[in-house]
């Protein structure tokens, strides 16, 4: 057996045990500690919003953002049906209700569809759009930038203004990416809609091991993150809670690695790109992303007939590859949910397979991997 090629995995080749050995030293290791404000600090100078809010993850994240957008039980959110579960489960943890949309070719929300279920489906009555169906307010949409592509934010914002909905940015994937033309050039993932929340899981692009952050230019939505992230403190010193809070704030020892880490962003993009654009030059179909943007490449998804065989192949030659993620409205916890018009995310849930794009793969391991699919097609045939 060869040597093994991993999906998305972090690298720590920077100043991260230099950051990390500090706070131990100096014995900042949980929810205080200047690393925080310094890696907030830093995400809000890089996207470009006024601040931003560490928390313990991308989830946690997503919580806030529905919660300080005023979604209840009461509401509606609409959701992508092809994302990771995490972007889905916050409307549950509120006990809203999720209505599922279908994607189209950039695997992100199809604005056309959503488009013509708010115009045909639902009812814009006294500045609140509601579900005819169900009689339910539509109070948010979480719009997720998939595998560092960035959605049709110029569409789907105008219909988020036009129907008076909160519009939550999940760019848990695409840190990083940005538009470089139309209404939005050089505006980041994460900071068109009302709020944007960004993950740093130990596969994403960077790291810090596990923690996410909050981003917005709307002060009111920043500072009710905080509080509610901090376990709604009113009077820190006799401990005065006038709401339910959380206990989602990241420690200085997660923020000294995402700091270290944030250091080498753009690298890591560099990289990821001359190895996306290596994969291509070798002959694999590789899923494209949006002209009008600068993406981060986060995730290479290869497009074939034969996803699960080739999958198998892959792991036989020790190479990590994985299908893109069942899709949420067919999942247990989701049966029965309202879906409108899923159509192409079945043929991407069918046909995409992400192969490894670590930010320290060699282009000997894309080689290898190259050879290993062709591999699979030379011993099919």
């Amino acid at each position: 057996m060869g040597k093994f090629i991993p999906l998305s995995v972090p690298n720590l080749k920077g100043n991260e045990l230099e950051y990390i050995t500090n706070a131990i030293e100096t014995e900042w290791v949980s929810t205080a500690g200047p690393y925080i404000s310094d890696f907030e600090k830093n995400i809000a100078s890089y996207v470009g919003t006024q601040e931003a809010i560490a928390c313990q993850n991308g989830t946690a994240g997503l919580h806030l953002a529905l919660l300080v957008c005023g979604v209840t039980e009461e509401d509606i959110v609409i959701v992508p049906t092809l994302t990771f579960i995490a972007a889905v489960n916050p409307v549950k943890y509120i006990g809203a209700e999720p209505l599922f949309m279908d994607c189209d070719d950039s695997l992100t929300m199809d604005p056309l569809k959503l488009e013509k279920f708010c115009d045909t489906e639902c009812d814009f009555i006294e500045g609140k759009l509601i579900d005819r169906s169900s009689g339910k307010h539509i109070k948010a949409i979480v719009i997720v930038h998939v595998f560092g592509n960035m959605a049709d934010m110029e569409r789907i914002v105008n219909i988020a203004n036009k129907y008076h909905i909160k519009l939550i940015e999940d760019a848990t994937e695409a840190l990083g990416s940005y538009y470089t033309s139309g209404l939005y050039q050089g505006k980041y993932a994460g900071t068109i809609g009302d709020i944007g929340v960004y993950s740093f899981n130990g596969n994403k692009i960077i790291t810090t091991g596990g923690g996410g952050m909050i981003v917005s230019n709307n002060q009111e939505y920043l500072d009710r993150s905080r509080y509610l992230s901090t376990q709604a403190k009113n009077d820190i010193l006799y401990f005065v809670h006038d709401e339910v809070g959380y206990n989602y704030r990241m420690t200085n020892l997660q923020a000294a690695l995402g700091l270290a880490q944030l250091e080498q962003l753009e690298k890591f993009i560099s990289t990821k790109r001359e190895n996306y654009f290596e994969y291509k030059k070798q002959g694999l179909l590789l899923l494209g992303f949006r002209e009008d943007i600068r993406p981060n490449y986060w995730f290479y998804s290869y497009i074939t007939d034969y996803r699960d065989a080739v999958l198998q192949f892959m792991e036989r030659s020790s190479i990590q590859a994985r299908p893109i993620w069942k899709l949420i409205h067919t999942l247990q916890p989701y049966k029965g949910a309202r879906a409108y018009r899923i159509e192409k995310a079945y043929y991407y849930y069918d046909h995409v397979l992400n192969i490894p794009c670590s930010s320290n793969l060699s282009k000997e391991d894309v080689e290898f991997v190259v050879d290993t699919i062709k591999g699979y097609g030379e011993e099919k045939q």
